[in-house]
């Protein structure tokens, strides 16, 4: 009983983060659009949310907490599904019991965690030697143009692509059973699961349009 109030705690920890996260992820692409329709707006949301002490040493702390917890957990489960499935379940057929997205979870959140260390290095740690190493002057305007000189790459912007794809197919499957796990199980659940699915293509695409609008123009 021990064993299996664990597992499920395991599932509903790795379910509330990937909630928190997708929390975020619905903030950071809302800041990336503004920089399609505006590039003075971009830059005083930017420039607020880089310069804010709670956002900076509270929320960021958090966020970079939650990604590590969610994707080290994400591990744990794979790894007990996989013993698991070799142990019992030896007629486990895959694609006859579970969706290409559901079994190929820890690659989808391996590709993200890869793209994720590729935009810290972009921007977060040139944020950090700026205002912390550097320690340059403030400089409210900045950050239109260095969001824009990243873009100019196309292998990088082929990578963004690319990992934002990978983001639609994890969350495809990944944001409608954390409400599964979560105890989500109602009248409303077939809206909830139509809204999460919507959320996963959306905004993906969102981040592939705005990746590639900034590097053809």
């Amino acid at each position: 009983m021990t064993l299996i109030s664990s597992s499920i705690g395991r599932k509903v920890a790795m379910a509330l983060s990937g909630i928190f996260l997708v929390v975020f992820l619905t903030q950071h692409f809302s800041i990336n659009l503004l920089s399609i329709f505006s590039k003075s707006l971009f830059n005083q949301v930017s420039h607020f949310m880089g310069n804010n002490p709670i956002v900076q040493f509270i929320l960021q702390p958090i966020l970079i907490l939650g990604v590590l917890f969610h994707f080290t957990m994400g591990f744990i489960l794979e790894l007990q599904n996989s013993k698991s499935r070799s142990s019992k379940y030896s007629s486990y057929k895959g694609r006859a019991n579970a969706t290409w997205m559901s079994r190929n979870m820890i690659l989808s959140g391996i590709v993200i965690l890869s793209f994720l260390a590729l935009h810290f290095y972009d921007f977060w740690v040139p944020e950090m030697n700026y205002k912390y190493v550097e320690v340059l002057p403030l400089d409210a305007n900045r950050y239109y143009e260095e969001l824009v000189h990243k873009f100019e790459n196309p292998i990088r912007v082929g990578i963004y692509v690319l990992s934002f794809i990978f983001l639609s197919l994890h969350l495809l499957h990944g944001f409608a059973s954390s409400f599964q796990s979560v105890g989500v199980n109602n009248k409303y659940s077939k809206t909830i699961k139509k809204i999460a699915t919507g959320f996963s293509i959306i905004v993906p695409i969102g981040f592939v349009f705005i990746a590639l609008f900034h590097h053809l123009k």
